[in-house]
């Protein structure tokens, strides 16, 4: 990629942003319209769910491939045919007649997601290549999350009380045709030094193990052992075989070594759990605010504004943060905010007190805040330029697996804690396992956060990009002229 102005690389910054504000917005905006869903389709629990996980499994299956694909093939085609497909999916969720159809365009969707953050986060890495000012990039490509967080329920209730709930998914139309446009005009094309290798078999087992193991967790509830079991049993198999055949390939579409590295282990691991975190708490806030609570689609948007608007503020400085002192300060404000406002709810039932609840919000905003710019710093820090856009996928991989995993195991325990009673009369026992697991998930992010963010754990990430670079020039020593 040609070195460019300050205010071209800033321009590519905003436009890269836009394609993270329509995916994200349109995760907000779909939990306040579920109620809504609910109603029209007479949906159960495992339905909403899967409204959810439908579209963030297949962008977990293929952002790999997408990162890989778009490293060989060129960044801004990859990124230009994500927004196409993204765009025409919103299309056809706003027409779908039944709930199996929007579980279906919402599929469609996610292979145009696939498509953007992950290569977007590359196209990031290899615009701003000085470290301080990537980890301001990074912190401004956070806030994003805050901005749509903030902005996504109260437009998302506004439209389902005004319009309707179609109406959600035709606002990412002109965001996305914008930047499409600008996307055109003004990024660069850029491709790794040298292209990988599609790997089909390894995408297969991604694919296999992913939607088999979250099937099985959110058809527990509803099915018996007998029918889930095999789901769970082939997720397993299909884990291990993962395990023993990706080592073996010359270019894997999941490159094990990676994992050398604490930082990027930690990474992932906390990149798992913080979005679980934020899965689950949407899920769990939505049903509670309008199922339980009675309120309006709109009342329950402004009801998040305490989440979003920490997230929104702590985003951007999070990302300075880890540019002048690291990500270990972050990630342990963010851990302990996230377990703090989960012991809130799990402990003190903070759904029974709008004090309580307000306060548990807010934390939880803030440690949702925090926890973004370390992650993908750390994921993509040190790593060879050629691997930017895999390092990144790797990541991007590991937040939608963590939403679609904590939608489908908070659901999964909300719905065998409700059974056949309605919400009002049960919601707050039902739902209390689900907040303990969101306080697992805040611990996680605090211990492992101290424990990969130290001299030892750098240590070992300078030892992986030593080893992988090392490796880089002996393949191209291999491989006849």
């Amino acid at each position: 990629m040609p070195e460019l102005s300050h205010g071209r690389r800033m321009l590519v910054l905003a436009i890269c942003c836009m394609s993270l504000l329509i995916v994200s917005l349109d995760n907000t905006v779909l939990n306040v319209a579920l109620p809504a869903m609910q109603r029209e389709f007479h949906a159960s629990t495992s339905g909403l769910q899967w409204t959810i996980d439908a579209y963030t499994l297949v962008l977990a299956s293929l952002l790999m491939l997408a990162g890989s694909t778009a490293d060989r093939t060129g960044r801004r085609r990859v990124f230009m045919a994500g927004l196409v497909v993204f765009t025409l999916g919103s299309v056809l969720c706003s027409l779908a007649p039944d709930l199996s159809w929007l579980v279906v365009f919402r599929m469609v969707q996610a292979v145009g997601g696939s498509m953007l953050n992950p290569v977007a986060m590359s196209i990031i890495t290899n615009t701003f290549t000085d470290p301080r000012e990537r980890a301001r990039a990074i912190g401004a490509w956070g806030a994003v999350v805050g901005i749509s967080m903030a902005a996504g329920p109260l437009v998302g209730g506004l439209l389902v009380e005004s319009v309707g709930w179609r109406s959600i998914f035709w606002i990412n139309l002109p965001v996305g045709l914008a930047a499409l446009l600008l996307t055109w005009r003004f990024v660069p094309e850029s491709r790794a030094p040298k292209a990988r290798r599609p790997d089909p078999v390894g995408q297969f087992l991604v694919i296999v193990l992913f939607g088999s193991l979250t099937y099985a967790i959110i058809e527990a509830p509803h099915a018996s052992l007998a029918s889930t079991a095999p789901y769970a049993v082939l997720a397993l198999a299909a884990l291990v075989v993962l395990l023993s055949y990706e080592p073996r390939r010359r270019e894997p579409l999941i490159d094990l070594r990676f994992f050398r590295s604490a930082p990027f282990s930690g990474a992932t691991a906390i990149a798992v759990s913080a979005f679980a975190s934020l899965g689950g708490f949407l899920f769990l806030s939505t049903l509670y605010l309008q199922n339980v609570q009675g309120l309006s689609a709109l009342d329950a948007g402004l009801w998040m504004l305490p989440m979003a608007v920490p997230t929104f503020l702590c985003a951007p400085l999070s990302g300075r943060l880890v540019g002048s002192r690291g990500p270990r300060l972050p990630l342990l404000i963010a851990g302990g905010a996230m377990t703090a406002s989960g012991l809130l709810f799990a402990l003190f039932e903070a759904e029974t007190s709008n004090v309580t609840l307000f306060l548990g919000y807010v934390l939880f905003g803030v440690g949702f805040g925090f926890v973004n710019a370390p992650i993908t710093n750390t994921a993509v820090s040190g790593m060879p330029t050629a691997q930017a856009g895999v390092a990144s996928a790797v990541a991007s991989t590991s937040r939608q697996l963590g939403q679609a995993l904590g939608v489908a195991v908070i659901g999964a325990v909300l719905a065998a804690g409700v059974g056949s009673s309605s919400y009002a009369d049960t919601f707050v026992t039902a739902a209390r396992p689900g907040w303990w697991i969101l306080v697992v998930c805040g611990l996680v992010v605090l211990v492992v956060g101290l424990l990969t963010s130290g001299r030892w754990a750098r240590r070992t990430a300078e030892r992986t990009a030593e080893r992988l670079k090392t490796a880089e020039i002996r393949q191209d020593a291999d491989v006849p002229a």
